[in-house]
């Protein structure tokens, strides 16, 4: 199945496409250099359902996600659809963030340059470019790695963290995303990690970075009357556009 045949529309089944554009968003961290092979969880509330979570089976290498392969699990850890298992961190961190947060999708990960900047005793994201000013005042930060998570009450504790945030910061761990849509919290977890590595070369300079004024930020963050394309329709364009090249040089994510 391509792409085309994606395009929202009253035919379409709610549940297939969030099938499908979980697996998409797999295969697409795995070509963005997102990912750690089978490690890391990207996680899709069941659309009408609660307590029912869509994830790619634990062991399966995301470069072969499939909408077929999903599983539906709840927070207990239980299979209801699918064959295989959900890992337990991520049974213990998503299923609360859910819960808790109301949020649709959660991706977390361990991407290299977020790591690298949440290494750092300052770990901050500085609004020192276009791009790095659409973050500000959208993430959270936790400075207390507990270890890996294997109780319920890590997800909990992590959900108070991010709060109505968009971004957590995970010092010494990793980064999650929460969004409406898998469109959405993709294009986020992506444009994050090009500007935790924009601004981990600029700090290897170790000349000063340039931070942009809160009027300049505000400026870039308010939507202009004339834009013929809203914030959402950019992050269904993003990932529509992403599809595309899963199509030509990994396909198979619809299946």
């Amino acid at each position: 199945m391509s792409v085309q045949a994606l395009k929202t529309n009253t035919q379409v089944d709610v549940i297939q496409q969030a099938k499908v554009h979980l697996a998409a968003a797999n295969r697409l961290a795995v070509l963005d250099d997102l990912h750690e092979g089978i490690d890391n969880h990207f996680t899709v509330s069941v659309p009408g359902q609660i307590d029912r979570y869509l994830i790619l089976p634990f062991g399966r290498h995301w470069s072969e996600a499939r909408a077929s392969d999903m599983i539906v699990f709840n927070e207990k850890g239980e299979t209801f659809e699918g064959q295989g298992v959900v890992e337990l961190s991520a049974q213990c961190i998503h299923a609360p963030l859910h819960r808790l947060t109301g949020a649709n999708v959660v991706l977390h990960t361990h991407q290299n340059w977020a790591m690298a900047l949440n290494m750092l005793a300052d770990n901050r994201l500085l609004p020192a470019s276009q791009t790095a000013a659409f973050f500000h005042g959208m993430i959270a930060y936790d400075d207390t790695y507990t270890g890996v998570a294997n109780f319920v009450n890590e997800g909990e504790r992590l959900a108070a963290a991010i709060g109505d945030k968009k971004v957590l910061f995970m010092k010494n761990h990793g980064v999650v995303v929460v969004g409406d849509t898998v469109a959405q919290a993709y294009k986020r977890l992506y444009k994050l990690e090009r500007v935790c590595r924009a601004q981990v070369l600029a700090m290897s300079t170790g000349k000063p970075i340039q931070v942009l004024s809160e009027d300049v930020i505000a400026a870039v963050q308010k939507p202009s009357a004339d834009d013929r394309h809203s914030r959402d329709v950019r992050d269904q364009l993003f990932f529509e556009a992403m599809m595309r090249v899963l199509d030509r040089d990994l396909p198979g994510y619809a299946d």
